[in-house]
């Protein structure tokens, strides 16, 4: 195989196409088409609570991708709700967190998106802000603002320079986890990007929606650690992976 397997995690809801309407494994079609863009194979990954399910799942894959959702439940690290927090999904909460959990026993690269660098946070005994202003264009629209990096980081090593990106969140990182590292930050100090340095595998969460953009640099840093995983040779030369492939 010429690419690594990437999964991404789904969740559940009601859907409804052609006459039917019943619960669904669901995911956005932006993210699979930036694993591709990347030079990953893309493959969802449906909620699973049976013994075990995290860890055989996470041990067929090159690399993993939590996806971006609903509000992580305050419960989870100890905090009573906020009003303005959405209601639970501990389902999903479970699943996910256990998927987490076996990539990095694994040492399977991984990469959080969104609620999924919460989730990562929170995984690692981290907390969370339950609401920020400001960081959305409104409800439904995705907003956008600067991401400056850490030097030193390995978010740092594949976006060097300050970038505009795509974002839609009202909660984020607050107390981080253990051996978790801040490695980009918004203009009001929000931590946008953390990750787990010495570890044997690439551990990077985002708080923004790189799926909803255009360039690829942070999704290709995955791919390219979970090519290194899987012993594939490189696609392309890091100078050479393309930033404008949903073009």
């Amino acid at each position: 195989m010429s690419r690594p397997v990437i999964g991404i995690s789904t969740y559940q809801d009601p859907a409804r196409w052609g006459v039917w309407e019943m619960p669904a494994v669901l995911l956005p079609a932006a993210y699979p088409r930036l694993v591709r863009a990347a030079g990953g194979l893309a493959v969802l990954l449906p909620p699973d609570d049976a013994r075990d399910a995290a860890r055989d799942t996470v041990a067929a894959l090159d690399g993993l991708v939590i996806a971006g959702g609903a509000d992580v439940e305050p419960a989870r690290y100890g905090a009573v709700a906020d009003p303005r927090t959405g209601p639970p999904a501990r389902e999903r909460d479970a699943w996910e967190l256990e998927l987490i959990r076996a990539a990095i026993e694994r040492e399977v690269p991984l990469l959080g998106i969104c609620r999924g660098m919460q989730l990562l946070n929170v995984a690692l005994g981290g907390t969370l802000h339950q609401h920020l202003d400001d960081h959305t264009g409104g409800t439904g629209v995705f907003g956008s603002h600067p991401v400056t990096p850490v030097p030193g980081t390995a978010y740092a090593d594949a976006v060097p320079e300050t970038a505009v990106v795509p974002a839609y969140h009202h909660q984020a990182v607050d107390r981080l986890g253990s051996g978790l590292v801040a490695s980009a930050h918004a203009p009001d100090g929000t931590v946008e990007a953390l990750e787990l340095p010495g570890h044997g595998s690439l551990v990077l969460g985002v708080q923004w929606h790189p799926e909803m953009g255009e360039d690829t640099r942070v999704m290709a840093a995955l791919v390219g650690a979970a090519r290194g995983r899987a012993g594939l040779p490189d696609a392309l030369p890091a100078d050479e992976v393309p930033v404008r492939a949903l073009t």
